[in-house]
């Protein structure tokens, strides 16, 4: 895989045998309301992947869950045969049910079955990246990954994945997978508002591990809120473009994967990422989370 050269907000990180960007793009939205059937606007959710690519973006994330199958199609359908420097990240560990639900999945003919369907959807014979998604809708919850692991890393093994990560997992879950085989990523919620991966991030940098954080504004309280806004009244930007700015600015290690179904939105979170933050930015963001 090339090692691409980019402009994009926060340059570029190495993620296995892989360079990407650091500014990533993430698929689920371009499903329909809920993750759930087809997108409303199918030739918009085309230009969308198009877009992300044309602007330089090497990295991003999906699943065939999400639908299900409709995001792995779409990136399918808009960018199959891939561009060489493209790396897609996929995730395991969780299905749909008819009412929209996300039961977990992870006895190894589950894992077996999604890593399939995932190479299926996407129309290739080798997945980038898989990530072992623990939890729940809720959040991370205690237990042994071991099995689940185990069945990845057996894959990787046969040669159906490259690279595995982890999602939505406790420290110690990180800690017992990094037991049983290499990981390159870890994929968790964290953002100004909710700091619990700090210690996890640096550590994570440290040894060479990317970190993947979502909803990057989930969960503020109004007075957290309030913060926000006030600095980004102030630099006469977004509070989403604050957020991912912050992001970058915390640790070389941090990915961004901020999902859009608008090409003018994605264009948007690329300028906001880079929007440059003051000393004095930085420490009135930082009152968010402490």
């Amino acid at each position: 895989m090339n090692a691409p050269t980019t402009s994009l907000p926060g340059g570029t990180w190495t993620l296995g045998d892989a360079t990407v960007t650091r500014f990533g793009y993430g698929a689920m939205q371009l499903a329909g309301p809920w993750v759930m059937g087809p997108p409303a606007d199918h030739d918009g959710a085309l230009a969308v992947l198009h877009e992300a690519v044309a602007s330089g973006i090497t990295h991003i994330d999906t699943s065939d869950a999400y639908g299900p199958r409709v995001t792995n199609e779409l990136i399918r359908e808009a960018l199959h045969p891939y561009p060489e420097s493209l790396f897609i990240a996929t995730k395991v560990g969780a299905i749909r049910d008819a009412q929209g639900g996300w039961p977990t999945a992870r006895r190894p003919q589950d894992l077996r079955e999604q890593v399939h369907a995932n190479l299926r959807s996407l129309g290739i014979e080798t997945l980038d990246l898989v990530n072992m998604r623990m939890g729940d809708a809720e959040g991370p919850k205690p237990g042994s990954l071991a099995e689940a692991f185990e069945t990845l890393a057996d894959l990787q093994r046969e040669g159906l994945i490259r690279h595995l990560g982890v999602s939505n997992a406790t420290t110690e879950q990180i800690a017992e997978a990094r037991g049983i085989a290499p990981i390159v990523c870890v994929q968790n919620m964290y953002n100004l508002a909710h700091r619990h991966d700090d210690d996890l991030i640096d550590t994570l940098a440290a040894d060479g591990i990317a970190y993947v954080p979502f909803f990057p504004l989930g969960g503020f309280t109004p007075l957290q809120s309030d913060v926000l806004s006030k600095v980004a009244a102030r630099l006469g930007a977004t509070p989403m473009s604050v957020a991912l700015a912050w992001l970058l600015r915390r640790s070389p290690n941090i990915l961004l994967i901020p999902g859009t179904s608008s090409t003018a939105h994605l264009r948007e979170n690329i300028a906001g990422a880079g929007l440059p933050l003051s000393d004095e930015d930085m420490a009135d963001l930082e009152t968010i989370g402490r």
